[in-house]
């Protein structure tokens, strides 16, 4: 059965914060009315979704901030959920999983996820890292200042959050472009993997994984069509990190 709930569902007080939802995508109901809960203790509105079909549909509907998504789903599971986002949306998702081996983890951020929480978790930690993917995004939204950065042929828009090549876009996640514009804004300084995985996580975040900015990378030139080998845009220096390839 698909189960949206819609905005009108939520409390008064929450609406009037006039900030776009987070989604909570899971079909265990215990789970949805909990993270629910704490979720709008914090001020957040929240909508959710049962199944990946129904998750989907909210997102075109509601445009949400963030969406918490569980892997095992009815309908479409959280890994064609996340694709289907990845190939228009770069809104950030944090998946969660009974699955809590690093292989897993790594599978999930390599297919986009921005982080991922391994079931049963802890809802407090759950609003904690909630709120350190939304200050990231953010940050990257308030650093229009810097306009636009261009390396070899790319055209990194920072206000709009776009990275161009003649009249191609290219869809990054909202990772993959906080990476390139620290490696672009690098300007051929070497960044070490403690230095590039603060960019992607947050100074002291004690579950990243050192694989995290290798798995990045990859993903980051398999968009762009970079070539480790030879690069155009990001350069592998060995044993001590990455830095924007010369032009």
């Amino acid at each position: 059965m698909t189960t949206v709930t819609s905005l009108s569902q939520t409390p008064l007080r929450l609406m009037r914060t006039k900030m776009p939802p987070i989604l909570v995508v899971d079909d265990d109901t215990k789970i949805l009315n909990l993270v629910r809960a704490y979720l709008e203790r914090e001020g957040f509105a929240v909508i959710t979704a049962s199944d990946g079909r129904a998750a989907l549909a909210a997102v075109r509907e509601s445009h949400p901030r963030l969406v918490v998504l569980d892997v095992m789903l009815p309908e479409l599971d959280g890994i064609a959920v996340l694709r289907a986002l990845r190939e228009s949306s770069n809104i950030p998702v944090l998946m969660l999983s009974a699955r809590g081996a690093i292989a897993d983890r790594v599978y999930g951020i390599n297919e986009g996820a921005d982080d991922y929480l391994a079931k049963p978790f802890s809802p407090a930690e759950l609003v904690v890292r909630i709120k350190a993917i939304l200050r990231r995004a953010e940050t990257t939204t308030a650093s229009a200042t810097r306009g636009e950065l261009r390396h070899a042929d790319l055209v990194i828009d920072v206000d709009r959050h776009e990275v161009r090549r003649g009249t191609d876009r290219i869809a990054l996640s909202a990772a993959e472009f906080r990476l390139l514009v620290a490696l672009v804004e690098g300007g051929g300084r070497v960044l070490s993997r403690e230095l590039l995985l603060d960019t992607l996580h947050g100074a002291g975040e004690s579950e990243a994984l050192d694989r995290t900015v290798d798995v990045y990378v990859g993903r980051l030139r398999e968009k762009l069509g970079d070539d480790a080998e030879h690069p155009r845009y990001v350069a592998t220096v060995r044993g001590a990190g990455y830095r924007a390839a010369a032009e």
